[in-house]
């Protein structure tokens, strides 16, 4: 029964989590543009993002992370056996906070006003935690059925779509501008 109840808290914690780095990219993003603005609109949005990123990180989505790492491990420490699409999905979950810490980082920068990435790259880099929520909610639903080979393939197509989408939205954000 624990096991139940600890797996549905660490799934909320989860959704939490990625609701928090899916909206702290785009936060990001929009303090990004904000900054080839003029004054005093410039500054006014920077100031309101800054408020804004720094609730949303220190408020919602460091907390959902560290809380979804340690039922994290009491799950694995309690689950019957160690299989290999866990080992497999543990990996993804490491890259996933490589990327939680890349968020940071870059939070960190923007909070001294500097930009090292276009909005576009911003952008790219906002999909990268949804490629890995992909890649680790299959292999919890699918687990041993999963091939490894159509796993890493469909993964593969989703970056392309994904990166095709994104720059098909700056080509129209572009056209809209010159209109």
């Amino acid at each position: 029964m624990e096991f139940l109840y600890l797996k549905a808290i660490h799934i909320i914690f989860i959704v939490t989590w990625f609701s928090g780095m899916f909206y702290l990219v785009r936060l990001l993003i929009y303090q990004r543009e904000a900054y080839d603005k003029p004054e005093p609109e410039k500054n006014i949005l920077l100031s309101q993002f800054d408020v804004m990123s720094k609730r949303l990180l220190f408020g919602i989505t460091m907390p959902s992370a560290i809380i979804t790492l340690l039922i994290g491990i009491r799950l694995v420490w309690i689950y019957p056996s160690f299989p290999s699409w866990l080992a497999i999905k543990i990996i993804f979950v490491l890259l996933l906070y490589l990327y939680h810490f890349s968020l940071h980082k870059l939070y960190n920068l923007h909070r001294k006003r500097v930009f090292k990435f276009s909005s576009l790259q911003l952008r790219m880099w906002n999909e990268v935690p949804t490629v890995l929520l992909v890649a680790i909610v299959l292999l919890v639903i699918v687990k041993q059925n999963m091939s490894l080979v159509y796993g890493f393939l469909g993964l593969g197509a989703l970056m392309i779509a994904l990166v095709v989408g994104i720059r098909i939205y700056k080509l129209f954000r572009e056209k809209q501008h010159t209109l």
